[in-house]
């Protein structure tokens, strides 16, 4: 829902007052809850002193009436001060009083070392031992959030405790019980009063707002006015306000744009002849609109997309041409007659011939600020992916014949007659081992670069698929036999986890066998001895998923984006064409590989092929991939 520029100046200022209340409110909720956890604080150590010196005084009188314990017993000790205090009306008195005098005290407690309740203004408690509680004094030192929860939580007790002596020994002590209930119904009141300030201050500046907007927009209704007078062919000789102020200055330009706009459409209508004959030779569909969505200018070859003739476009609303059940209307996004700016949006429209994909694109035309049509502009995208498709096809061809003829021609042939020039160079060098040895080294890196040459050609070369339904998994067995030797020489660990019964895939069985063992001998290369090898087969959908994963050494996060690339190796005596013939074999079955590796923790390739046909396989043998396998971290 769109709203208008005064509902969003009144909600914009509203806005602004709110957060400065929250601001203000805020600060003030803080101080007055520090400050009446404060006063709690200041009180109960004020009542705690006062019981304190009146238990002082009811054992020295007890001690001047010539009251002693009956021995040097705890027990005893205990029984003579719980009796020198229970029977001092002064203290009992003094505690009656404590308690009216602060709001937030809810129990006055005296109890010896051992938490047992000697005197307290709960008799339940008498002869009780009372557990610990939280001390008042952490609360006022906490965070306003935690001090909040405590207060508006469960009803809790907090406690201001006061040590005291009998004689030279440590006794008991004066403890003054603070319930979170009485504190917060101290601060209650002052939220109360803060809540009506502040949604007093809301409205009243919500209403504030809203009179001073009424007031400053009003001559935007008259320049809107003027706009939908110029918008219908109305065009003022004078300002729609006459004012000093930006208001005024708007008008004036306003006005000044309906006379230029006058003299456009003039304009239209001498040009409209010789656009027409420009826009005869256009491929493309042209349509002008004037600002009122009317089609002024049609391309000829706006038939094959539209089915009708210019003539029949040429003077219709732009909701006329494009109905609501039209795809281009919705492609445009028009509202009423109006297009609104679009680029390289796409269509299907209904043809003759079948479906047809169209490009379409609007661009509102304006002079000065002020809208003067929209030109649109249809094409066909299907003829120009193709162009787009056989000229990339036709220039990669080209620079591959062009690169593979060049091999050909300026490396094969000199690699032969280099070979030829050796054998006659070894039957005359001497048997001695030095020079023997340089031949034969030489002679090894001929056939080394020989190998590449021939692996680059047959790299350009297209294969022809064997396709065939395939037991993914006697294929998979079958490659572990064959790289079983590799993986013992390397001192490696098999592990495989394969299901028993898998849906047949329909594959070229030769390339799919050797993009596969590609992967398990380059885990072995890279897989320190003690290492393990792992090979897994599941299905994912309508894929099925092989596994290869290693515990090496990973491969390093800048070579990641170039593995699949021809000739790059980073092992020692490499080809570098393994893994590019892998990623080779796996595209041309439409299927896709993928990798994860992290240094020093190994990698893991995972080849996706499309399935064959679809069928069951046993829950109880498929896993997820995407974790290691079971047995492996075992």
């Amino acid at each position: 829902m769109r709203l208008s520029l005064k509902t969003r100046f009144t909600l914009a200022f509203s806005l602004l007052v709110l957060a400065v209340v929250t601001v203000v409110s805020s600060l003030y909720i803080v101080r007055l809850t520090r400050q009446t956890l404060h006063q709690a604080n200041d009180r109960a150590q004020f009542v705690a002193q006062q019981v304190y010196e009146a238990c002082r005084n009811a054992l020295d009188e007890a001690a001047e009436r010539g009251d002693t314990p009956v021995s040097a017993d705890p027990a005893d000790v205990r029984d003579y001060a719980h009796e020198a205090l229970d029977n001092s009306s002064t203290l009992n008195s003094l505690i009656e009083s404590d308690l009216g005098y602060s709001p937030t005290i809810y129990e006055i407690t005296i109890s010896d070392s051992d938490g047992v309740v000697l005197v307290s203004s709960d008799p339940s408690l008498r002869g009780e031992k009372v557990p610990a509680r939280p001390s008042v004094t952490s609360l006022v030192k906490a965070g306003f959030l935690e001090q909040v929860r405590a207060l508006y939580g469960p009803p809790q007790t907090y406690e201001f405790s006061l040590p005291f002596n009998l004689g030279a020994h440590p006794f008991g002590n004066v403890r003054i019980g603070l319930s979170s209930v009485l504190i917060r119904d101290e601060i209650s009141p002052g939220l109360i009063s803060a809540g009506t300030w502040a949604a007093g201050s809301v409205l009243l500046s919500t209403l504030l707002a809203f009179v001073v907007s009424r007031a400053s927009l009003a001559p935007i209704e008259r320049i809107s006015a003027q706009l939908d007078r110029i918008s219908a062919g109305e065009f003022d000789l004078e300002p729609a306000v006459q004012r000093g102020d930006e208001f005024g200055a708007v008008s004036t330009k306003i006005t000044g744009i309906g006379k230029q706009l006058r003299d456009v459409r003039e304009i239209f209508g001498t040009l409209r002849e010789n656009l027409n004959q420009v826009m005869s030779g256009l491929e493309n569909g042209l349509l002008l609109f004037n600002a009122e969505g009317r089609a002024v200018l049609v391309s000829p070859s706006v038939e094959k997309f539209l089915g009708g003739s210019a003539e029949d476009f040429r003077g219709r609303l732009a909701s006329e041409i494009f109905p609501a059940d039209h795809p281009i209307r919705g492609a445009l996004e028009i509202t009423g007659d109006e297009i609104a700016s679009a680029e390289g949006r796409e269509v299907t429209l209904g043809a003759e011939g079948g479906a047809q994909r169209a490009g379409v694109s609007a661009q509102v035309i304006r002079e000065h600020g002020t809208r003067m049509g929209t030109l649109v502009t249809l094409h066909d995208l299907e003829s120009r992916e193709r162009i787009g498709s056989h000229l990339e096809v036709s220039e990669r061809l080209a620079a591959l014949g062009r690169v593979t003829a060049g091999v050909a021609h300026e490396v094969k042939n000199p690699l032969n007659s280099m070979r030829l020039w050796l054998e006659v160079l070894k039957s005359n060098m001497p048997v001695d081992p030095e020079p023997q040895q340089a031949v034969k080294m030489l002679d090894t890196e001929i056939d080394r670069l020989d190998r590449a040459v021939k692996t680059f050609l047959n790299f350009t070369k297209p294969l022809e698929l064997n396709l065939e339904e395939t037991d993914l998994r006697a294929l998979l067995e079958d490659v572990l036999d064959a790289a079983r030797p590799s993986i013992s020489r390397a001192g490696l660990e098999l592990h495989a986890d394969l299901p028993e019964k898998f849906p047949p895939v329909l594959l070229d069985r030769q390339l799919i066998h050797q993009a596969v063992l590609n992967l398990l001998l380059n885990a072995c290369d890279f897989t320190p001895p003690g290492g393990r090898v792992a090979v897994g087969l599941r299905r994912s959908g309508e894929f099925a998923v092989i596994g290869v994963e290693d515990s090496g050494r990973g491969i390093p996060a800048e070579d990641q984006k170039k593995i699949f690339q021809l000739f790059f190796t980073t092992r020692p005596g490499g080809t570098g064409i393994g893994l590019a013939n892998t990623f080779r074999f796996v595209q041309l079955h439409n299927g896709q590989i993928e990798f994860e590796s992290e240094a020093g923790r190994g990698t893991t390739f995972r080849v996706e092929l499309p399935l064959g046909r679809l069928a069951e396989t046993p829950a109880a043998k498929v896993r997820d991939y995407a974790q290691p396998f079971a047995e492996e971290r075992r």
